[in-house]
C-alpha cells in the first residue's frame, strides 16, 4: 500500500517562505509537508493500483484550464481544529471544481468537512504559537497562476514527496 495526496503545489519563492514560517512557529511538519492546497487528503492505495490513478488524474487534469491563484492574509480551524492557514481568496471555485474532478476521477468520498481550499501554516501547535502564526501572516499575499496539480507519496523518512505533475487542460 501507498499514501497519496493530491495538491496544488505553492510556487517558490512563496511554498518556500511559508514552509519557513511554518518552521518557524515550532511546526515540525514543516520539514515533511510542502506548502500545498489540498485536493484529496492522505488516502491508502494499492501499489498495483498507482498507474491507474495516474491515468485518472490525467484526464482530471484536461477537465479546466489554468487559472490564477491569491492567498491572502489568515484564517482558522479553531476550536474544530488547531489548524492556523494562509486563505485563498481568488481561485475558491475552480479549486473547488478541481477537487471534486479529481474526487470523482479516483472514486474518493465526499470530505468529512466542507471543502475549503487554503494552505497550512500551523497545525497542533499551543494556542500562542497558533496565535503568533496568524498574526505574523495576517498582512500576507501573494499570487500565481495555478497549471497543475501534483501527485505526492508519503515516504516514512522524507514526508511528502511529489511524484508526478498534471497539467491543466491539456
Amino acid at each position: 500500500m501507498t499514501i497519496i495526496g493530491v495538491a496544488i503545489p505553492v510556487p517558490d519563492p512563496f511554498g518556500s517562505l511559508l514552509r519557513e514560517k511554518r518552521a518557524d512557529f515550532g511546526d515540525p511538519m514543516a520539514e515533511t509537508v510542502p506548502s500545498h492546497v489540498t485536493l484529496i487528503p492522505p488516502t491508502e492505495v494499492a501499489d498495483a493500483e498507482l498507474e491507474v490513478v495516474c491515468d485518472s488524474l490525467e484526464r482530471a487534469s484536461a477537465a479546466l484550464p489554468a487559472f490564477p491563484m491569491r492567498l491572502r492574509g489568515t484564517g482558522t480551524f479553531r476550536p474544530v481544529s488547531p489548524v492556523v492557514f494562509v486563505a485563498v481568496s481568488q481561485g475558491i471555485s475552480y479549486t473547488e471544481m478541481l477537487a471534486q474532478c479529481v474526487r470523482e476521477a479516483l472514486n474518493s468520498p465526499e470530505p468529512e468537512f466542507p471543502f475549503h481550499p487554503h494552505v497550512t501554516v500551523a497545525h497542533n501547535l499551543d494556542d500562542p504559537s497558533l496565535d503568533r502564526a496568524y498574526e505574523d501572516l495576517a498582512d500576507f499575499e501573494c499570487e500565481f497562476t495555478v497549471s497543475e496539480f501534483a501527485l505526492y507519496h508519503h515516504e516514512d523518512a522524507s514526508g511528502w514527496v511529489p511524484q508526478r505533475a498534471f497539467s491543466l487542460g491539456s
